[in-house]
């Protein structure tokens, strides 16, 4: 008796451009502030606003909200669209220990160490500057719902690292959220920041998790200690890519959420730009960014894309920079 054949699928994203700043190549990141412009999203009319809104009584969110409404119900039967919001976490001890030693001295020395004499950074957490970020975060979204009706995420993911457990839970705790759509941020493996020699984001075991954050359900599968995490290598720019497009796929596989918050990384959320075809858009920590992609079901297996080898820890050429 032969096994039944097992139909496979894949995923294939595009980003739909034209709704946010953030997608247009004469938007600075380095200068971009969400908190002024609306969360990027651009004053612009759209194909529903004739029948949604004749009056034009309606904010911008809302009209948003109905165009991509009517992108869903007109759209194949193997194709969805979605909002993701995509938050970076709040500055973290690594990040002001980076900017202090240098990044030369950072990736050959500093980055190694669990810490310094004053700091611990392995497993960065905030500063109190990353909480404020966060708090910042908070803020405009209690203010957004409230005037600007925005449609709030339907479900919420969070990297395992400890910057992003506080950053979610500070951005996210105490809105105004409707009830079936509360805060309980699903903790991913595969959202973290890129793996390998960096203490700062070798995670903290299973059992710390969900001590601190008790309410925070972790995915199946998720392990007590951290395996992924060598002191030998870093992953590699494309193998960081090929995981968090692993990570999108595992989500639009069992998530029909069409509102989706992600808090993740400078390099996790660079590398899922890459898998939905976004321009190269930085974000500065504690900043939150909205991108609107296609998400299309293909029969078979996408060409598999090759990835570079991870790379060995750096070394020093000369004395690293005094912890004094």
């Amino acid at each position: 008796m032969t096994a039944k054949s097992v139909k496979r699928s894949s995923f294939n994203y595009t980003t739909i451009t034209g709704f946010f700043l953030q997608d247009e190549p004469t938007t600075a990141p380095d200068s971009f502030d969400y908190t002024t412009v609306n969360f990027g999203l651009m004053n612009r009319p759209y194909d529903t606003d004739d029948e949604y809104d004749p009056k034009h009584e309606k904010t911008q969110w809302q009209r948003f909200e109905q165009q991509l409404s009517h992108y869903n119900i007109q759209s194949g039967q193997n194709e969805r669209y979605i909002l993701l919001y995509l938050g970076r976490h709040g500055q973290g001890v690594h990040n002001v220990a980076e900017d202090f030693y240098g990044t030369h001295d950072w990736n050959c020395y500093w980055s190694k160490k669990d810490g310094n004499e004053t700091d611990t950074w392995a497993d960065a957490h905030l500063t109190p500057l990353g909480e404020q970020q966060a708090r910042i975060a908070n803020k405009f979204w209690a203010t957004e719902i409230v005037e600007q009706k925005i449609p709030v995420p339907e479900r919420y993911y969070t990297s395992p690292l400890d910057r992003c457990l506080v950053t979610a839970n500070i951005t996210f705790s105490g809105l105004d959220l409707p009830s079936q759509q509360s805060f309980i941020p699903t903790v991913k493996e595969l959202l973290r920041e890129t793996i390998g020699i960096h203490t700062c984001d070798r995670r903290s075991n299973k059992t710390y998790i969900h001590d601190q954050f008790p309410d925070y359900p972790v995915e199946a599968g998720f392990t007590e200690e951290d395996e992924l995490w060598s002191p030998d290598w870093r992953e590699s720019d494309s193998a960081t890519e090929v995981r968090l497009k692993k990570l999108l796929d595992d989500v639009v596989a069992h998530d029909d959420s069409t509102y989706i918050s992600l808090t993740a990384h400078s390099g996790a959320i660079a590398a899922i730009l890459r898998a939905v075809g976004h321009q190269r858009f930085s974000l500065r920590t504690g900043a939150v960014m909205p991108v609107l992609i296609k998400a299309e079901t293909v029969p078979g297996n996408l060409p598999s894309k090759s990835t570079a080898p991870p790379k060995g820890a750096s070394t020093c050429k000369t004395n690293p920079t005094p912890s004094s």
